[in-house]
């Protein structure tokens, strides 16, 4: 099996996740600055067999459409676009912030490396990417 990469997509940066090759487990793989995510996936799917991408949409509590839901999905697009060969998947990706601040600090990790928000940024991609592959098993 290919690796799937979970994508937390932002304006300034986005975070990156990635599965095992059994597509068992999520996890963070880095965070990258906007204006080079292509440049680094391409890199990235060059050296790893990825099949496909899950990018988390975002939505307000009533499903409508937030100020970024725009970015994702001009994002989608060309994503799509630049990797024909890959399938893309949209994952629910309300609370993954707040999810994966609360993970931190049940982990242990410092004030000072949750105040990077970057860290952040991969952890929510992450639990996006994990969230997939828990609904795809069932």
């Amino acid at each position: 099996m290919a690796r799937v990469i979970g994508i937390d997509y932002g304006t300034k940066r986005t975070g990156l996740a990635a599965t095992d090759p059994l597509q068992i487990i999520a996890s963070p793989l880095e965070t990258v600055r906007t204006h080079l995510i292509f440049q680094y996936l391409q890199e990235y799917c060059s050296k790893e067999d990825t099949e496909a991408f899950v990018v988390g949409m975002p939505r307000n509590l009533d499903n409508s459409d937030t100020h970024a839901t725009k970015h994702v999905e001009g994002f989608v697009k060309k994503l799509k676009k630049t990797f024909p060969a890959h399938t893309v998947y949209l994952q629910d990706e309300r609370f993954t912030s707040k999810q994966a601040l609360e993970a931190m600090i049940e982990g242990g990790t410092s004030k000072k490396y949750r105040r990077e928000k970057g860290n952040i940024d991969k952890v929510s991609a992450t639990i996006i990417l994990q969230s997939y592959l828990e609904k795809k098993r069932f």
